[in-house]
């Protein structure tokens, strides 16, 4: 058992919440990425709970959660809709203000609440990402070749859906391959949970309407937002993977663009940074949130 507690489910305007709650404190709210579950945070959740009330969902779509209504078109998968998720959840658990910790889709939900909700999100820590406007922006050959799923994932329903009922287990597989450096850190459990959710079409097309969602109508989100001159004031804390952006601005530049205080560093590991190297992702991110959100 990777968590000390079941799931239970909870309700929002749009969507079912499967979501596990645990420790005691202040509250954080983790959102985890693709193709993933609430199962991403296992191997820093233990520690995170010592010191505050954990919160860790499975988005909408993603894993055992569920739009009310599936085919309501991009719209309902706009990072905007599922942060309004994360929103009502925490009010339902009592909490009015929260710091986030969030990794990949999930930290695109989490800067969306940071810039949409200032009141409601306390600090930010967001692994592995720059936000969804500047990536579309720096495409280029390297990232088509490298992040190619961003372009499948975004084609018209039905052909990436189509594509992917051929051999999901096999294309989870070398997606996780890909994204690890260091694969074999990945436990059995939890890519048995992350396959089990892969194998459902309901959860592939929730993964290719949130991808949709990314190439559209969250990049007008974010222009709206720079056009505004909308800033995220909370603390922000970002990572990256050790070895990348050795030239051009590092993501601290580009988020300063974003957010008005910033700071951060990158992570030996690959793309899945809790599970891959969690010791160095509390080194950083714990003493941050204990700082920014102690009470």
């Amino acid at each position: 058992m990777l968590f000390d507690v079941e799931p239970q489910r909870y309700e929002t305007d749009g969507a079912i919440v499967n979501a596990v709650v645990g420790g005691s404190g202040p509250p954080l709210l983790l959102l985890h990425g693709y193709p993933q579950t609430h199962v991403a945070w296992h191997q820093i959740w233990p520690t995170l709970c010592r010191h505050f009330t954990v919160v860790a969902p499975d988005m909408r779509g993603y894993g055992a959660s569920a739009a009310r209504i599936p085919d309501a078109g991009i719209e309902s998968y706009s990072k905007r809709a599922l942060a309004a998720d994360q929103l009502q959840l925490m009010s339902q658990l009592g909490f009015a203000r929260f710091a986030v910790m969030a990794h990949d889709r999930g930290a695109r939900v989490g800067y969306r609440l940071a810039l949409d909700h200032p009141d409601n999100v306390a600090a930010l820590v967001s692994l592995t990402v720059i936000p969804t406007w500047e990536m579309w922006a720096r495409a280029n050959r390297q990232f088509g070749l490298h992040a190619y799923h961003w372009f499948l994932f975004a084609q018209p329903f039905d052909l990436p859906e189509r594509l992917l009922a051929a051999d999901p287990a096999h294309f989870l597989e070398l997606t996780l391959d890909r994204m690890a450096k260091y694969r074999d850190r990945l436990l059995d459990e939890a890519v048995a949970s992350y396959r089990a959710a892969f194998q459902r079409p309901e959860v592939r097309h929730a993964i290719c309407q949130d991808y949709r969602a990314g190439a559209t109508i969250d990049v007008a989100h974010d222009e709206a937002d720079l056009a505004a001159g909308r800033r995220i004031e909370c603390p922000l804390l970002v990572t990256w993977e050790q070895g990348t952006y050795l030239s051009g601005p590092d993501p601290i530049a580009i988020w300063r663009r974003w957010a008005t205080h910033v700071e951060g560093a990158p992570i030996d590991a690959g793309h899945l940074q809790a599970e891959e190297a969690p010791d160095a992702v509390l080194e950083l991110a714990l003493p941050f949130l204990l700082r920014h959100h102690s009470g």
